[in-house]
């Protein structure tokens, strides 16, 4: 049976049989039971390689250690306001930084940024109106509750198991932006998320 540690492009964690390209965690978010008792715990959300160093995580939800989530691919983890970590993804996270759009590209700097624009009061997921043909490939968009890829001239759906359907891309309208503002310009400035190969090949 499947653990509840996946996570959508809205922060959301769900339970489903479907695999990631990438685990991440946001704290302890489970009891003794391993049953989720919160959404996030600490403000540090990053986004890890599955292997590095031949460390192994035979356990998903160790008594007292952090809750592993897993993420579609790099788009999805970014659309939930997660980063790439400094350790397991350093070259990732350098470039995450280079691109950074805030005054400072310090970690816990970041890491503040992110979660005020992620994350609103009653700890629900914020999302940001911006001009979709200003949005550059690797945001996603909510649109008709669901989350869409925006890629190379194209809308992709966003499912637990990959992009589905596809929607040209088209109008200068305003969305409802999923995927944080500060990582939106980082992407616009060249930051490229990795994606899933059901997104079609990389330019």
């Amino acid at each position: 049976m499947p653990l509840r540690n996946r996570v959508t492009p809205f922060g959301d964690i769900i339970e489903t049989s479907a695999r990631g390209l990438l685990y991440g965690n946001r704290g302890v978010l489970h009891d003794g039971d391993r049953r989720l008792v919160r959404t996030w715990q600490v403000r540090r959300w990053i986004a890890c390689r599955l292997e590095y160093k031949g460390r192994r995580r035979v356990d998903q939800m160790p008594p007292g250690r952090f809750t592993y989530l897993y993420f579609l691919d790099e788009a999805t983890a970014l659309a939930a306001g997660h980063r790439p970590c400094a350790e397991c993804r350093r070259e990732d996270y350098r470039r995450f930084q280079a691109a950074w759009p805030g005054r400072s590209s310090k970690a816990d700097d970041m890491d503040r940024m992110l979660h005020a624009e992620r994350v609103g009061p009653d700890r629900s997921k914020l999302l940001h109106p911006a001009a979709l043909n200003d949005l550059p490939d690797g945001a996603m968009i909510a649109e008709e509750g669901g989350a869409w890829l925006v890629v190379r001239g194209r809308l992709l759906e966003w499912t637990p198991f990959g992009y589905e359907e596809v929607r040209p891309r088209r109008g200068s309208r305003t969305v409802q932006t999923i995927t944080p503002p500060s990582i939106v310009e980082a992407i616009r400035r060249g930051y490229r998320p990795m994606l899933h190969p059901s997104a079609g090949p990389s330019r």
